[in-house]
């Protein structure tokens, strides 16, 4: 595993833990927070496999 996949494996759950806490604390719609969460979650597995 290198250095990139590492950092996506770091960044990622930060990204939606983030997305989580807008949605509770009402910054986001419900909608946007699941669109963020999933396009980050496809984004880094595709980063991930292409690596």
């Amino acid at each position: 595993m290198n250095d990139a996949q590492v950092g996506l494996l770091v960044a990622t759950p930060i990204v939606v833990v983030f997305a989580v806490a807008l949605r509770r604390m009402g910054a986001v719609r419900t909608t946007g927070a699941i669109v963020a969460v999933v396009a980050s979650v496809v984004i880094a597995a595709v980063l991930f496999f292409s690596q």
